[in-house]
C-alpha cells in the first residue's frame, strides 16, 4: 500500500531532476550536433528543436548569447551547439540551454577564412584609402549574378523605380557551388572591360553560410581588387560580412540596398532642384530689390536730378577763390609797398646827396678820385674835384692848412 506521506510533488520531482542533471559534469558542458527545426525568435531569444534521423530535443538560446552569433540560423541548418542540459521545471521537459552555436562542418572553413582575411589585409586589399567613390549619376550598371536568382530582379526593379534612365548589363554567373568563384571573377573582368559601364554590382540573394562562402574565395577578392570600375558587393546577408564586402568599394546588406546605393532617387533629385531653384529665385529677388533701392537713391542725388549743379557750384567756388586770390595779392602788394617805402626813406636819410643839399660838398683828389678828408692830402698846387648838390667844380689848391679853430687849438 502506497503511503501518502512519502509522496513528493511534481515541482519537487522536477527540481530534483534539475539538480541531478546540474551535478553531472558531462551535461554541464555538452556539445551537440543536429538540424534546426521549429525555430522561433521571441524578442531576441531563440527557441528551436535539434533533431537527427532518430530523435529530437528542445533547445533555447538567450538573447545575451544570440548577440554573439556570426550567422543567422534558420530551419534546416546543420549546427554545432555548445551548452548545458537541464529541465524546464514548469513543463518537466529537459532541454539544451545553448550558449554557442556555429554551422556544422564550417569550423575549419572559418579558421581558413580568418587566415585568408589576415593575408589579404596585410597586402592592402581592404585599405580604405584605395576605395573609390561611386558615380553620382550612373548611366549603365553592370551586374554579376545569377539570372535565375531573386537578386537581379530586386536590383533592376529598385534601380529603374528610383532612376528611370538607368540601364543594366548582366553577366550570368554561378553564385554557389563548384566553379562559382571562377565564374564570378570572369564576369567581373568582362564588365570591367566595358568602357560604358559606370559601376558593377556583384552578389546574390540570401542563403546559408555554405552558400555565401563563394564570396569569401580569394579568386573573387582579387578579381574585385583588380577592377578599375567601382564595385559594390551585395551578398544579401545583414549580419555576415564576406571578404568580397571588405574588398569592394562599397558594401550593401541586400541587393535592394545595393540599387539604392548605386542610383540616386530621381524624385529627391527633382525636389532638390526645385528647392535650389526657389532658393536662387529668392536670392535673385532680394538682389534685384537691393539694386532697385540703390538705383533709387542714386537717381535722387543732385548729380542725376540736376547734372549742371556741380558746374554751378564749382563756378561759384571758382569765383570765390578768384576774389580771395585777388584780395590776397592786393594785401601782399600793399604790405611790400609799405616796406619798400620805409626802406626808401631810410636810404634817403642816409644818402650823401641829402647831406650835400644842406650845403656840404665832397672833395676828391685828382686823378685817383680819392676822397679828401684832411688838408694834408691836398697840398698847394694839387688839383681836386668838388661835388656840390648841383654839379661839381674843378679846383686848383693855392693854399692848404688847418681850419682856423684847429690852428687856435694848436697854438
Amino acid at each position: 500500500m502506497l503511503l501518502a506521506e512519502n509522496a513528493i510533488s511534481v515541482s519537487q520531482l522536477n527540481a530534483y531532476v534539475r539538480e541531478t542533471l546540474w551535478k553531472d559534469e558531462f551535461l554541464r558542458q555538452v556539445l551537440v550536433r543536429g538540424e534546426i527545426a521549429n525555430l522561433r525568435n521571441y524578442q531576441g531569444h531563440l527557441y528551436f528543436t535539434l533533431k537527427d534521423e532518430k530523435a529530437s530535443v528542445r533547445a533555447v538560446m538567450w538573447r545575451s548569447d544570440t548577440s554573439r552569433l556570426t550567422f543567422v540560423p534558420k530551419d534546416g541548418d546543420q549546427v554545432l551547439v555548445a551548452g548545458s542540459v537541464s529541465v524546464f521545471e514548469r513543463d518537466g521537459i529537459y532541454q539544451v540551454y545553448a550558449t554557442y552555436m556555429e554551422p556544422s562542418g564550417l569550423g575549419a572553413l572559418y579558421a581558413a577564412l580568418e587566415k585568408l582575411k589576415a593575408k589579404l589585409e596585410a597586402e592592402g586589399l581592404f585599405a580604405p584609402e584605395r576605395k573609390r567613390p561611386l558615380p553620382a549619376f550612373p548611366r549603365k550598371i553592370g551586374l554579376v549574378t545569377s539570372v535565375r536568382g531573386a537578386a537581379i530582379k530586386d536590383i533592376v526593379t529598385c534601380g529603374r523605380r528610383r532612376y528611370p534612365g538607368v540601364s543594366f548589363v548582366v553577366v550570368d554567373t554561378k553564385v554557389q557551388g563548384e566553379g562559382a568563384p571562377q565564374d564570378i571573377a570572369a564576369g567581373l573582368r568582362i564588365l570591367d572591360a566595358m568602357p560604358d559601364v559606370d559601376v558593377i554590382i556583384v552578389g546574390r540573394g540570401g542563403g546559408s553560410q555554405e552558400d555565401l562562402f563563394v564570396f569569401n574565395d580569394e579568386i573573387v577578392a582579387r578579381a574585385i581588387y583588380a577592377c578599375k570600375t567601382p564595385v559594390v558587393s551585395a551578398v544579401g546577408h545583414e549580419r555576415d560580412i564576406t571578404i568580397a564586402d571588405l574588398v569592394a568599394d562599397a558594401r550593401a546588406a541586400t541587393p535592394t540596398q545595393a540599387a539604392e546605393l548605386v542610383v540616386p532617387d530621381a524624385y529627391q533629385l527633382k525636389a532638390g532642384i526645385r528647392k535650389l531653384t526657389e532658393s536662387l529665385r529668392n536670392q535673385m529677388l532680394t538682389l534685384i530689390g537691393g539694386s532697385r533701392q540703390t538705383l533709387s537713391l542714386l537717381r535722387s542725388r543732385p548729380a542725376l536730378t540736376r547734372p549742371d549743379w556741380f558746374l554751378v557750384s564749382s563756378r561759384e567756388t571758382l569765383v570765390r577763390l578768384q576774389d580771395d586770390l585777388q584780395d590776397s595779392v592786393t594785401t601782399l602788394l600793399e604790405r611790400h609797398r609799405h616796406l619798400l617805402s620805409n626802406a626808401a626813406s631810410k636810404l634817403d636819410a642816409l644818402s650823401p646827396l641829402r647831406i650835400l643839399g644842406r650845403g656840404y660838398s665832397l672833395a676828391r683828389l685828382e686823378p685817383g678820385k680819392e676822397v679828401v678828408t684832411d688838408y694834408r692830402q691836398a697840398p698847394k698846387g694839387a688839383r681836386i674835384t668838388v661835388t656840390l648838390k648841383e654839379g661839381q667844380l674843378a679846383c686848383l689848391v693855392e693854399e692848404s692848412g688847418p681850419r682856423e679853430e684847429d690852428s687856435g687849438d694848436e697854438q
